[in-house]
């Protein structure tokens, strides 16, 4: 009776379905039996080749080439060669050079008391760290590092990264996600860049410096969040610069940034690989060169490869902020963390800046007096702040060819090391959103004397006459 009563339901169920309906479920069941039993093809009916036209067609194979034709004078075929350290000097292809073209702001590189101090850090810890800091990889110099930076930049928190790229890169991600607003210089360097992609948010750029065009921006968000006040509610709206420009040596003008942060109700903040322990009294940063209360700014990172002489990263700033990123930042939790002794030296450069703060003052000194001898060049235009370590110099007249412009800039740098001067090219990725115009990037360093300004200024007045001429 169960089973004739079934039967008699289903009898029921298809006299109250359309006639068409059951014929397309019919249908679309036998095709997709025909689908499970059906071969595309019989193996056994295809073609067996020949042994002879095997070795025919392998014959008449050609693979194509790993790397497409590359100029016989691409200049990353013939590299410079650099030896020893790259401190105040530096020798290049056997020229022994002024270093003005690595980021040594405070001469770091080669102190004795820097490198006494991680010898000492090998002989305890060894080498490396044996993990990620959430897996094994903590060691007390990584706390006590953390502890010194939180001082020193008068922040609640301070987190180490072991890598300076990774450090921007993975902040953003950290924080901005898909749905989140994001306002950004199109100056940005190319870390932030990354970061910037691996956020998935919507991307707003204003124009470099430029804060007229970045309210025109704010005002354009403000009027779709009118329009759309509910999801107004949950998008998180950012705000990300660097404190010197590395592709400019401009600094950022931050009491107006923090302005219209507080008009708008943005997030900020600043990548200060630069502006660390080069701007302010204390070497603070952008913060302190504008006297700017920490509390205005949300987060601050910084590499330490620049002004430290070490390896690795850093981020400050409130407690609730940086806490979040021992979970969220990718390039703190999966990488292996900051080898101890690189942690060590970073201890060592904070002790030397807080035992010696005139060092910055000196250092503004030298950006000024280099910025005012480059300024006098008769066949480049200077790009960077006068208080900048980070200074661009740029063809006067440049030619209509891209090309001919990097290759007269090549030779030009050429000469100068030729003459004891050690400068580069600033180099940019393609895949960069902004690729700016080729120049030369000249970097400054509080070891240098009035003599030796001069004859960098001479220098290069000597190379453009050479190769312009």
């Amino acid at each position: 009776m169960a089973t004739q009563w079934i039967f008699f339901e289903i009898f029921e169920a298809l006299n109250e379905v359309p006639f068409y309906h059951v014929l397309l479920e019919v249908g679309l069941l036998l095709w997709i039996l025909w689908l499970i039993f059906h071969k595309s093809y019989n193996p056994k009916e295809l073609e067996q080749l020949t042994e002879k036209e095997k070795e025919q067609l392998i014959d008449d194979w050609t693979p194509e080439p790993l790397v497409g034709n590359v100029p016989q004078n691409h200049p990353y075929l013939k590299p410079p060669t650099v030896s020893g350290k790259a401190g105040k000097y530096i020798n290049v292809d056997g020229h022994h050079c002024l270093n003005m073209a690595t980021h040594n702001y405070l001469g770091f590189v080669g102190n004795k008391d820097i490198e006494e101090s991680a010898i000492k850090t090998i002989q305890k810890y060894g080498v490396g760290s044996c993990g990620p800091r959430g897996f094994y990889g903590t060691v007390d110099v990584h706390l006590d590092l953390e502890d010194r930076l939180t001082e020193f930049m008068k922040m609640e928190e301070a987190v180490v990264y072991s890598y300076g790229f990774s450090t921007i890169a993975s902040a953003i991600p950290a924080y901005a996600k898909r749905g989140d607003v994001i306002f950004v210089d199109e100056n940005v360097n190319f870390a932030i860049q990354k970061g910037l992609d691996a956020s998935r948010s919507r991307i707003r750029f204003f124009k470099h410096n430029d804060m007229v065009d970045l309210e025109r921006l704010l005002i354009e968000q403000a009027e779709l969040d009118k329009k759309n006040p509910k999801k107004a509610q949950v998008t998180r709206r950012f705000l990300i610069v660097e404190g010197i420009y590395m592709n400019s040596g401009d600094i950022c003008p931050l009491p107006e940034l923090v302005e219209l942060r507080k008009k708008y109700k943005l997030r900020i903040f600043i990548d200060e690989s630069i502006s660390f322990a080069t701007l302010g009294d204390h070497g603070r940063g952008v913060t302190e060169y504008y006297n700017i209360p920490k509390e205005e700014v949300d987060m601050i990172t910084s590499s330490m490869e620049w002004s430290l002489a070490t390896i690795g990263g850093f981020c400050v700033g409130s407690s609730f902020v940086v806490e979040h990123q021992r979970l969220s930042g990718l390039g703190y939790c999966f990488s292996a963390s900051l080898p101890p002794l690189l942690a060590t030296a970073a201890i060592t450069s904070l002790n030397i800046m807080e035992r010696d703060p005139s060092m910055f003052k000196k250092l503004q000194t030298r950006c000024q007096l280099v910025h005012k001898a480059l300024s006098a060049l008769s066949s480049f235009s200077l790009q960077g702040d006068p208080d900048s370590p980070v200074k661009h110099l740029y063809l006067r007249d440049p030619p209509n060819c891209r090309e001919t412009e990097r290759n007269l800039l090549s030779k030009i740098v050429d000469f100068c090391i030729e003459h004891g001067v050690a400068v580069v090219i600033a180099a940019y990725l393609q895949m960069e959103r902004f690729v700016s115009r080729d120049s030369i990037r000249v970097t400054v360093n509080n070891t240098l004397t009035d003599d030796e300004i001069s004859n960098v200024a001479l220098v290069f007045e000597k190379a453009c006459s050479e190769v312009l001429h």
